[in-house]
């Protein structure tokens, strides 16, 4: 077997949503199944006028791949029943809760908790705001299966949808074991050849692996793409740099596990006040909440769903964690808008005035390079191609 890790030389097959459903699913055995969609005004799905703004590219995707998909002899093909299509209102954050309203094609006012989540077996949600915290928790309560699908666009659909997720598993699970029962990873970051790390510590917790799979037997929710191996820090001490904006970089000191301060670098000095401002109003917003590397070879698609997949990118989340085991549930903010789950990505093309030199793993007493300059080291390489040969991209 040979792993391409050069994104620009690798070839997708075209997609397939019955492959797609049926690698992350299993077949299909009579389950019922809907699609979730989100909009500014959910009632615009009545007779589906949300198809005539422009700007909802995303909701239409999931009109178009899959309610059609599904609609046009998806269901019989892949033995589902349903199709339906809803929608709720965005709820203007990643991983916040979702209201309770929604709306189905026909105007129908509906409820999430009494009309859909204990009347599906599996929900895809497609939308502008990540669902994969709020819908893992309803997973639970209620017993479906399903798979969040945020920010999709057609690069997303033609390499991270379109790819066999049993490799993706498998090799995601590889280097899940290389990480592993890590005591701590240290991040370097330079920003104007001023050098910052980050200590995050994982105190020889068990890695976890988001792999796409989502096998009948058990209630989960997927985050499609897939890819990636994460802890859930149990504390982190030091600094890096988080990028606002375009023209604003700020430097994040941390301590305890929680970001406490932020000061400018440059750009836009109220963003820093603000930022700083909203941390001493709710501190809870600082916590750090998640520490992911990506495992997949794709090309970068803009979107941080996939691009935080991508092998040789690593992300920071701040905010709630409970839908990746962790402690921090959303009655621990002040405000409900603050209770997010915020990916910090860092790689060459959203955060190229960041270099990160080297990534550090600690474990059984030895120090070991992971990554650097937003490549994998010979760590990670080794892990994926054990018993294989590699093409390593320049």
């Amino acid at each position: 077997m040979t792993i391409e890790l050069d994104a620009s030389r690798r070839e997708f097959p075209p997609f397939s949503l019955q492959r797609l459903m049926e690698t992350c699913f299993g077949r299909g055995n009579g389950e019922r199944l809907c699609i979730l969609i989100d909009l500014p005004d959910p009632r615009e799905i009545k007779d589906f006028a949300f198809l005539q703004d422009q700007r909802l590219s995303i909701q239409n995707y999931g009109y178009e791949v899959f309610y059609k998909g599904f609609k046009n002899g998806g269901l019989e093909a892949m033995n589902y029943v349903g199709g339906e299509i809803f929608a709720y209102k965005e709820t203007g954050g990643s991983n916040l809760d979702m209201e309770d309203d929604c709306y189905a094609p026909d105007g129908t006012h509906l409820s999430l908790d009494r009309d859909i989540y204990p009347k599906y077996d599996l929900i895809l949600c497609v939308s502008t705001f990540s669902a994969t915290a709020p819908l893992t928790a309803k997973c639970k309560e209620f017993g479906f299966r399903g798979a969040t699908l945020h920010g999709l666009n057609q690069i997303i659909l033609e390499t991270g949808l379109s790819v066999d997720y049993d490799v993706v598993s498998e090799q995601a699970e590889r280097l899940r074991l290389g990480l592993t029962r890590a005591d701590w990873f240290e991040i370097d970051f330079v920003v104007e050849g001023r050098t910052s790390t980050l200590r995050l510590l994982t105190d020889g917790q068990e890695a976890q692996k988001s792999h796409g799979l989502c096998p009948p037997g058990r209630p989960d929710v997927a985050n499609l793409p897939a890819g990636e191996v994460y802890f859930v820090p149990e504390g982190a001490e030091g600094e890096f740099p988080f990028k606002y904006d375009e023209e604003t970089l700020g430097l994040l000191t941390v301590t305890g596990g929680k970001i406490i301060s932020s000061r400018l670098i440059y750009g836009d000095y109220a963003k820093i006040e603000a930022h700083n401002a909203k941390l001493k109003h709710d501190p809870m917003t600082g916590a750090l909440g998640e520490l992911g590397f990506g495992t997949q070879v794709l090309p970068f698609s803009g979107r941080d769903i996939q691009d935080e997949k991508i092998l040789g990118t690593i992300h920071i989340a701040t905010g709630r964690d409970d839908h990746l085991g962790g402690k921090l549930t959303p009655d621990m903010f002040k405000e409900r808008l603050n209770a997010s789950h915020d990916d910090v990505l860092y790689a060459p093309h959203k955060t190229p005035e960041v270099k990160v030199p080297e990534v550090r793993m600690h474990r059984d007493g030895e120090t070991i390079v992971i990554m650097g300059n937003y490549k994998p080291g010979a760590y990670m390489i080794d892990l994926l191609t054990q018993e294989t040969t590699a093409t390593v991209g320049a």
